[in-house]
C-alpha cells in the first residue's frame, strides 16, 4: 500500500498523476458529476496524451513524466482502481491531484487543497479510504446552479443531470481554468496553484483575490 512500503524504492522519480472522477459512458458524459473526467481529458488534449490503455479497471494515458486516469468503476469505487494502479506504478499519495465535481460550490468556482476530509463526495471518499489517507491534493470544481441544489434523494439526480443551456459557458470556462490550475500544480505545486486559483468571481466572470 502507498505509505506503507518502508524499505521499498521510492516512487517515481517526477512522475504526476492527475486523476478525474466521473462515471464511465456516454449516458453521463455530460453531466455534473463527470466535470472531473472533462478536465482531465482537456490536459490530455493540450498536452497530446491519448487516455486509452485499461488498466486496474481504469483508462490510462501517459506523457512525460505525467500519467492522467480516468477511473471506469463508477464514482463510489473510484478508489479501487486508484490503489491498484498506485501500486503497480509504485507511486505516493503526494504524486496525486484528484480532480472531481463540488455541489457545495457554485458554478464556475474552483478549489485547490492540500489534503483533508472528503466533504461526503462519494468519490473522494472512495479515493480515502482505499489509500488510506486524506494527505492528497484535491482540485474541486463547483457544480452548483444558480437555482440552489436540491437535498435528499433528489441530489442524485442533480448531479446526474446535465448542465443546463444558459450554464453550458461558465462550464466551458471553468474546465478550461481547472486544467489551468493542473498545469501550475504539475510545475510549480499545490501552493502556488491555491494561490492563484482559490479565488471568487466577480460578477463579470474574471476572478477576484
Amino acid at each position: 500500500m502507498p505509505g506503507e512500503r518502508q524499505g521499498r524504492e521510492p516512487s517515481c522519480r517526477g512522475r504526476r498523476v492527475v486523476v478525474g472522477l466521473g462515471n464511465p459512458g456516454e449516458r453521463y458524459r455530460e453531466s455534473r458529476h463527470n466535470l472531473g473526467f472533462r478536465v482531465v481529458e482537456e490536459l490530455a488534449r493540450r498536452r497530446g496524451i491519448r487516455i486509452r490503455r485499461l488498466e486496474c479497471n481504469a483508462l490510462v494515458g501517459e506523457g512525460d513524466e505525467l500519467t492522467l486516469v480516468l477511473p471506469q468503476t463508477y464514482m463510489n469505487r473510484s478508489g479501487h482502481a486508484l490503489r491498484c494502479l498506485m501500486e503497480t506504478g509504485r507511486l505516493e499519495p503526494g504524486d496525486l491531484l484528484v480532480v472531481y465535481d463540488e455541489v457545495r460550490l457554485p458554478l464556475g468556482r474552483v478549489r485547490l487543497r492540500p489534503g483533508g476530509s472528503p466533504g461526503g463526495h462519494r468519490g473522494m471518499e472512495s479515493v480515502v479510504e482505499s489509500l488510506r489517507t486524506d494527505e492528497i491534493a484535491r482540485l474541486r470544481l463547483g457544480c452548483a446552479g444558480d437555482g440552489g441544489v436540491p437535498e435528499g434523494d433528489a441530489l442524485v439526480d442533480y448531479v446526474l443531470s446535465p448542465f443546463r443551456r444558459h450554464e453550458l459557458a461558465s462550464v466551458e470556462e471553468m474546465i478550461e481554468r481547472a486544467a489551468d490550475a493542473c498545469e501550475i500544480w504539475l510545475g510549480e505545486g499545490i501552493e502556488a496553484a491555491m494561490n492563484r486559483y482559490n479565488t471568487k468571481l466577480s460578477t463579470d466572470g474574471e476572478q477576484e483575490p
